[in-house]
């Protein structure tokens, strides 16, 4: 039990550090778009490298000892792309009125003392806060779907070895903190409340340590390397098709075209030096 314990609090250790990222963000200017173009483009730099480097590695990895190395390559692209089906579907299948990816008409009425240009600009900030407030919400939800499996691995790594689950949970908390970023940012922006921004970080992170009861309760039963290994695929294919279809999107749009592109390589250096001091 003592072991139990110790791997629950390491996952929600890494998880909620979703809200250190959240925090980081408010010390940025308000309306300062540069900044939130580049931070956008930093996690979906996060995002790609992480699915593409480590997470698919490590879905080949825990197949190959039920399938051989070749056959587990070809299962965990098979499943890489059904998790790219599952958001696209659901991206398709989420009503028009609530989904960040549909054009809408913005219902804001003017006050008759406004002229028409300044009611052209009110209207379009209500759009901008309104599909910021989405992309925000969007996000933590792909944030909570894969920091459920990560909490599963946390939690699995910690039983067997205490030490392996430290080395675990710190890579996964430093992965969670620039995802809190992505959260919290549009939804400040949207709001000017940094309260909901935090609350909405926490909630996308909190889903890691309820990965870590689902394994205690119920996965720990029938949990395998071959599951395992298709989860982890299946998220990679769901993280990458946030960061190209919603968080690259978005970073264009609020700032110039070096900012996102920066971003995301600053991102993508960033993982790949935690993962090798991590290694």
């Amino acid at each position: 039990m003592n072991n139990v314990a110790f791997a629950l609090l390491l996952t929600l250790f890494a998880g909620l550090a979703t809200t250190i990222g959240s925090a980081i963000s408010f010390f940025a200017k308000e309306n300062k778009e540069s900044f939130l173009s580049i931070s956008l483009g930093f996690s979906a730099g996060v995002m790609i490298y992480v699915s593409m480097i480590e997470i698919f590695n490590k879905a080949v990895d825990s197949m190959s000892g039920v399938y051989g190395e070749k056959t587990a390559y070809v299962y965990a692209t098979i499943a890489f792309f059904v998790g790219v089906l599952i958001i696209m579907l659901i991206d398709k299948l989420v009503p028009d009125s609530i989904n960040p990816h549909e054009p809408k008409e913005m219902l804001y009425e003017c006050e008759s003392s406004l002229t028409e240009l300044e009611c052209q600009q009110l209207q379009e900030e209500a759009k901008n806060n309104d599909e910021l407030m989405k992309t925000g919400l969007f996000s933590a939800i792909a944030v909570a779907i894969h920091n459920f499996p990560e909490g599963i691995a946390t939690f699995a790594s910690a039983l067997v070895d205490p030490n392996l689950g430290i080395t675990v949970a710190i890579a996964v908390a430093i992965h969670n903190m620039p995802e809190g970023i992505a959260v919290s940012v549009p939804i400040y922006y949207a709001t000017g409340d940094k309260k909901k921004a935090f609350i909405y970080s926490a909630l996308s992170g909190i889903t890691e340590p309820i990965g870590a009861l689902a394994a205690y309760v119920v996965l720990l039963q029938v949990m395998n390397e071959a599951i395992l290994g298709f989860l982890f695929a299946g998220v990679a294919g769901i993280m990458v098709f946030i960061s190209l279809d919603e968080l690259l999107p978005t970073a264009e749009k609020y700032g110039q075209h070096h900012h996102a592109i920066f971003g995301v390589f600053a991102g993508m250096l960033v993982m790949a030096i935690s993962l090798v001091l991590l290694s």
